[in-house]
């Protein structure tokens, strides 16, 4: 992992907490490609055993977070990593995937998938220097030109 240190909290996809970020990206969305991320999404399937969500911490400051929600037996989706505009170029994001990882490791799964979008550069740059290769989209934007998908054997 980097250098930074941080602490983890789960909680429900639907908490409050979780809701002040995911509307704050949702705003980084509306920016980055003119409108909200339509996803389909099922808080349960952020919840165990088909997933996690978490809230990374810092100095009692809420950093980011990031969910995972099970796609197979052995496959498992990155959603909704976000680091908040301050603590950005510290290498939370790469902190947090790696812990995400971790997690998915120890939940049994073998490969972690995510989406992102060219409107993103940082998140691929981070996916592809992590060692995420570009794989057919998959999701909700699967078909649309800017999506772009990645995927890592654990």
């Amino acid at each position: 992992m980097t250098g930074v240190t941080f602490t983890l909290e789960t909680v429900r996809y639907d908490s409050p907490e979780a809701h002040v970020l995911i509307e704050e990206l949702q705003e980084e969305y509306v920016i980055r490609y003119g409108g909200r991320d339509e996803t389909p999404v099922d808080p349960d399937d952020f919840a165990p055993p088909r997933g996690t969500f978490l809230l990374a911490h810092r100095d009692g400051e809420v950093v980011g977070c990031a969910g995972m929600r099970r796609r197979s037996r052995t496959e498992v989706e990155v959603k909704r990593m976000f680091i908040r505009q301050p603590f950005r170029g510290r290498g939370y994001s790469r902190g947090l995937l790696a812990l995400i990882e971790d997690e998915a490791r120890t939940l049994g799964f073998t490969r972690v998938l995510m989406e992102t979008g060219l409107a993103q550069p940082e998140a691929m740059s981070l996916y592809e220097s992590s060692g995420y290769e570009r794989i057919p989209g998959f999701g909700h934007y699967r078909n649309e030109p800017q999506n772009r998908c990645y995927a890592k054997e654990l």
